[in-house]
């Protein structure tokens, strides 16, 4: 007489399933813009919650290489690298459906069904609003840097065309690596001939702001992130891929600085921009409504986006104030940033932390500078040279603020739960 058959018996994923689920939900991540230690844990995580303990996973930026042992063989799988960068509301849904994942309450299957349609998800403002979100976020950062109604002007125009234009790429692969060359260019021919015809703006402060979006700033910290934490390959790649970025950046702006007559890029030197603080303030919270509305930010999430930012802008602003070096600035604001994040996903049920932790790498951009110091380098190479040492000092203090932010985080979490548990035992 046969034994009867347990339904969990029936419905048990095999380790083919689980490979597939942990390969893509891995993709997944690696296009939300995580760290590769970090991808490697959580998928081994997932691995462990659906009963394979013997796994073993090496991420890469553009690859995955991940094997599973059921207890009768080893199975192997290589994945490409992350098809897309993922807006806000799909970070956030896949980091709700790796949760999920960590418990083994998803099937595998099932789990594939919902990464596929994260893929496809529109835009929850749809495309309106990410044009307008372009053009508000460009608003934000010319106010943080000089608000006179001229850069003002500029920046509703700059911001509105280069939210167009990446909308018109959304689904093209052809502009999907020239478009950042093509932005510039535009950007830079519009800039120096309207500085031909007599607009008065700083060029600086008016080429930069509708860039933002296409700067590696998050790239380049997550490379000394990870180059800190002995990845060496994942660090090396990204640091270069950045460097790259912001080449071709420079490289737009230098043939637009030339279409219009100009020879070469020429900054000129126009008076220090006087900022009214409550305006810098006023421009982190423009800023941070753009980037809600443009990259499609989760339901729910406005608030505490908004005091994330707030509070990182005020962290540096206060390591500037303390230090007198705007370059270390950038080490006070992931220093708060990072912690905070977590807390606000784990013990306040927020949002995930790379949806709050993004926005504050690109408020910092410390790819702006580096895209400035290898700009001037056409002109003026010892400048360029000097700008870029400015600029490893940059991205080197906000990835070691983003390094001591989690230990701070991680010793925090330590303390409260230890406090907790002193707290439980005296009442009982």
């Amino acid at each position: 007489m046969a034994l009867p058959r347990h339904d969990s018996d029936a419905e048990k994923p095999g380790a083919d399933e689980i490979l597939e689920f942990m390969s893509g939900l891995g993709q997944a991540y690696l296009g939300c813009g995580e760290q590769s230690p970090k991808v490697e844990l959580l998928l081994q995580r997932i691995a462990t919650a659906y009963g394979m303990f013997r796994s073993r996973v090496v991420a890469f930026p553009t690859v995955l290489f991940i094997t599973l042992h059921d207890g009768a063989r080893e199975r192997v799988t290589i994945a490409d690298g992350p098809s897309q960068t993922l807006r806000l509301d799909q970070i956030a849904d896949v980091y709700a459906l790796g949760a999920e994942a960590q418990r083994g309450v998803v099937r595998p299957a099932d789990g594939l069904r919902r990464l596929n349609a994260i893929y496809v998800t529109k835009r929850r403002f749809g495309s309106a609003g990410a044009v307008a979100g372009h053009t508000i976020l460009t608003i934000g950062l010319t106010m943080l840097l000089e608000s006179t109604p001229g850069h003002l002007a500029v920046a509703v125009i700059l911001g509105a065309m280069v939210g167009v234009l990446k909308l018109l790429n959304r689904d093209g692969r052809l502009l999907a690596v020239p478009l950042p060359v093509v932005a510039a260019t535009l950007v830079s021919t519009l800039v120096y001939f309207s500085l031909r015809h007599g607009l008065s703006v700083n060029p600086l402060h008016a080429l930069i702001p509708p860039l933002v979006t296409f700067l590696p700033g998050a790239m380049l910290t997550l490379g000394m992130v990870e180059l800190a934490y002995g990845d060496m390959v994942s660090g090396s790649s990204r640091l270069v891929t950045g460097f790259i970025q912001l080449v071709l950046l420079a490289f737009g702006l230098a043939v637009g600085a030339i279409l219009v007559g100009a020879g070469h890029v020429n900054f000129p030197a126009p008076p220090p921009a006087v900022v009214v603080r409550w305006v810098e303030w006023a421009g982190v919270f423009v800023f941070g409504l753009g980037v809600y509305l443009h990259f499609s930010a989760p339901r729910n999430s406005l608030p505490w986006l908004l005091f994330v930012l707030l509070t990182t802008h005020g962290a540096q602003q206060f390591g500037v104030w303390l230090i007198g070096n705007d370059e270390i600035g950038g080490f006070f604001g992931m220093l708060v940033a990072t912690p905070l994040c977590y807390l606000i996903q784990l013990q306040f049920n927020g949002p995930p932390a790379m949806v709050t932790f993004l926005p504050s790498f690109w408020l910092l951009v410390p790819g702006a500078v580096g895209l400035l110091s290898v700009t001037r380098m056409v002109s003026d190479r010892t400048a360029g040279i000097d700008g870029l040492t400015v600029t490893v000092a940059a991205f080197t203090s906000i990835a070691l603020g983003t390094l001591m932010g989690a230990s701070l985080y991680r010793w925090i979490t330590e303390r409260v739960g230890s406090w907790h548990l002193q707290i439980g035992s005296a009442t009982r």
